[in-house]
């Protein structure tokens, strides 16, 4: 099995999510919103809801999810500690698949967390 990397997903889908910019700016102008407005901190901090998205991301076995708000989580400063206790409450909602998946996370991790700041943003 060929190793992904999440430096390539991230890039690859950013190029594809500037394709949808450009074809269907309307939907993308609404989506971009309401992420914006979710994330926005508020009672929850802002890292606070990128651990959440991460979870959700690990349990819906998505790997663009993973490797875009592990980016944020980095940038935001988030600890190998909160990462991994986040993991297993995403592991235990949604089994052995998301185990897999938590582990991706975990490579997303460390991958990202050795790059300079404005690198991994």
């Amino acid at each position: 099995m060929t190793s992904k990397s999440f430096q390539t997903i991230t890039a690859d889908l950013s190029r594809a999510v500037d394709s949808l910019r450009a074809e269907i700016p309307g939907t993308m102008q609404g989506f971009s919103s309401m992420a914006r407005d979710a994330m926005k901190p508020g009672v929850l901090s802002a890292l606070d809801k990128e651990l959440l998205a991460t979870a959700i991301g690990v349990a819906a076995r998505c790997d663009g999810c993973v490797g875009f708000h592990v980016k944020a989580l980095i940038r935001l400063g988030v600890t190998r500690e909160q990462l991994m206790e986040t993991l297993a409450v995403a592991v235990y909602m949604g089994g052995g698949p998301s185990l897999m998946y938590a582990a991706e996370a975990v490579r997303a991790y460390d991958e990202f967390i050795d790059l300079p700041i404005r690198q991994a943003a």
